[in-house]
């Protein structure tokens, strides 16, 4: 999917490279990848396992080109689906030039901080800390979690930014450009993801459900664009979604009384789908069984999760 390009001083050096992004549930990896690239094509919530897919943004500048992997958070895994984004997380370290190691302020380490910082002791690759949410915490403690994270040898550099407040921002681009090789364009400098618009407008409804739904239902939805079409007039798109629940009781929890559920999920995701595809939008949903399908690994993989990804394509 591609945006409009810009310019380029030819006598600025030029880096490049891939660059991936992990941590445990809900530290902003998505929100931080939305504020670094201008525009929402990550979704973002306060329920774990928001990120499912591993997603390419490409970023690029008058300096640099960098194409960021976005994982899914984490995490000890409780079903096949589990597996498959735990698998993805770990495999998102493969091929790539940096690893960008993200937290929050917590004044300790928890029991997945701990995990994934051993599993990163073996990675041999330079890794950038980000101690994100510096907003919400006072410079005592911040100072504490900096000096922690800086003493245990493993990081080439440590950072406090706020993706949520946009602080930081700068920082964290300057540390990238110079932790990057020089490097040509992998990408066109006007493409922004390597994943189709259909597959963003399925997160933007998925986005809806997680935010509007409670308890365990949002976790076992999955949304399935059955069609989409411009018209000829190119100012309107018809979208037609099925949300798709592992659970008989959750069908009803999702359309809700006289299908007001449905309908305050349809709503919400039309704005965000109207400025992300910069037209109007017709959406119709559906609501569909799949009983369990968190524990079938054809489902999983039929769903898109876990599939074998080929590593960078740096041709």
């Amino acid at each position: 999917m591609a945006r409009l390009g810009l310019s380029r001083e030819p006598e600025v050096p030029f880096h490049s490279g891939y660059v991936t992004i992990v941590g445990r549930p809900n530290v902003g990896k998505s929100t931080l990848l939305n504020a670094l690239m201008g525009e929402k094509l990550t979704i973002t919530s306060n329920k774990a396992q928001t990120t499912r897919n591993e997603i390419k943004l490409i970023y690029t500048d008058d300096r640099m080109q960098i194409i960021f992997t976005d994982t899914p958070g984490y995490q000890t895994p409780k079903n096949k689906l589990g597996e498959a984004m735990l698998k993805m997380s770990r495999d998102a370290v493969n091929g790539v030039d940096l690893v960008i190691y993200m937290t929050d302020p917590s004044p300790e380490a928890g029991r997945l901080d701990s995990l994934l910082l051993d599993y990163l002791q073996g990675v041999k690759l330079p890794k950038l800390c980000l101690i994100n949410k510096a907003d919400k915490a006072d410079d005592p403690l911040l100072f504490a979690v900096s000096d922690r994270y800086q003493k245990l040898g493993i990081f080439d550099g440590v950072i406090l930014c706020s993706a949520k407040e946009g602080k930081g921002l700068d920082l964290v681009k300057d540390a990238l450009y110079q932790a990057l090789p020089p490097g040509p364009c992998y990408y066109p400098e006007d493409m922004v993801t390597d994943r189709p618009e259909r597959f963003i407008v399925a997160e933007l409804i998925r986005e809806k459900c997680l935010n509007n739904l409670s308890q365990e239902v949002p976790h076992g939805i999955y949304v399935a664009i059955d069609q989409m079409k411009y018209r000829e007039t190119g100012d309107l798109a018809d979208i037609y979604a099925t949300i798709v629940v592992d659970r008989t009781s959750h069908k009803g929890i999702v359309i809700g009384k006289g299908g007001a559920m449905l309908k305050k999920i349809g709503t919400q995701a039309r704005k965000d789908l109207e400025n992300f595809l910069q037209c109007r939008v017709n959406l119709k949903l559906w609501v569909k069984i799949e009983k369990n399908w968190r524990q079938k690994g054809r489902l999983i993989t039929s769903f898109g999760y876990g599939a074998d990804d080929q590593g960078p394509n740096r041709s």
